[in-house]
């Protein structure tokens, strides 16, 4: 396994990301916890050992441009930010205040974040043009998009791959979040995705499955794309909402819940971080 250039390990990134989300969650009386927990290890991968970054230079030209469409868990990767050095780890203490750029969906204003998102359905619109735009300009970055499993009942994503795969964006990477749970029940009583992998194939995509807290399944293959040349990539990372906190795994409660106070101290002793540290 590779590591952050720091010499940090993309497990132990992760758990810094979940460590981070629960404080900010917490101290804000914010919600969406279990979403955020549901993508530490891939932003753990991402961050840590695929996305080519710049951490002094957030708009650097040849950075890979990364995408957050489920934007409500916007905490994981202003922790993932926050660890590599895009802004202080101080700032995100003022996660969900007046005044802050950490807002309670992600947004631009902050240094790394490309695109802001809340409204689900639209991030993968803006990175198919992104990677469209590459192409034209005949750029080598690449662009990565983490859309939720429930996000999927959103037919502007479906037109998006329409799109993608008709131009034939191989440098288009998507990550679906498929915790199985959205808002207040499991996506298959809200709105059935599934086959998923046969209907993304039938789209034109090069799909495949991992397992999205198995950090050296996902590097292998976040970091090993175009799969299919002339078609663009979608891993369908199977994860459990809240992972890492067992209280709050596979529950559809966290999604708005805010851990109280002794909650918080059993999160983060289950993470092996000091509570009050």
């Amino acid at each position: 396994m590779r590591t952050v250039s720091a010499g940090l390990a993309t497990t132990e990134l992760a758990r810094r990301i979940r460590v981070h989300s629960l404080r900010m969650v917490h101290r804000a009386r914010a919600s969406h916890i279990g979403s955020a927990l549901s993508i530490a290890d891939i932003l753990g991968v991402l961050y840590g050992d695929v996305l080519r970054l710049r951490p002094r230079e957030p708009r650097w030209d040849g950075r890979d441009r990364f995408i957050l469409s489920k934007g409500h868990a916007c905490v994981a990767v202003y922790a993932a930010l926050a660890e590599r050095g895009f802004i202080d780890r101080e700032a995100l203490a003022g996660y969900g205040t007046d005044h802050s750029a950490l807002m309670n969906h992600i947004s631009h204003h902050v240094p790394g974040v490309e695109f802001s998102t809340g409204s689900l359905g639209h991030g993968l619109p803006f990175g198919s043009g992104k990677a469209l735009a590459a192409r034209r300009q005949g750029a080598a970055w690449r662009t990565f998009v983490l859309l939720s499993d429930g996000e999927l009942g959103e037919g502007s994503n479906w037109e998006a791959m329409l799109f993608a795969a008709h131009h034939r964006l191989d440098n288009l990477v998507v990550i679906v979040d498929a915790n199985g749970l959205q808002s207040l029940t499991t996506v298959e009583q809200t709105l059935r995705i599934e086959p998923l992998q046969e209907k993304l194939e039938a789209f034109g995509w090069a799909v495949r499955e991992a397992d999205g807290h198995d950090h050296g399944a996902l590097a292998r293959h976040l970091d090993t794309t175009p799969w299919v040349a002339g078609r663009p990539s979608l891993l369908v990372a199977r994860t459990t909402k809240g992972k890492g906190v067992p209280f709050m795994e596979h529950s559809v409660a966290w999604h708005y819940r805010s851990p109280d106070d002794a909650q918080l101290v059993e999160a983060l002793v289950a993470l092996g971080e000091a509570p009050y540290a």
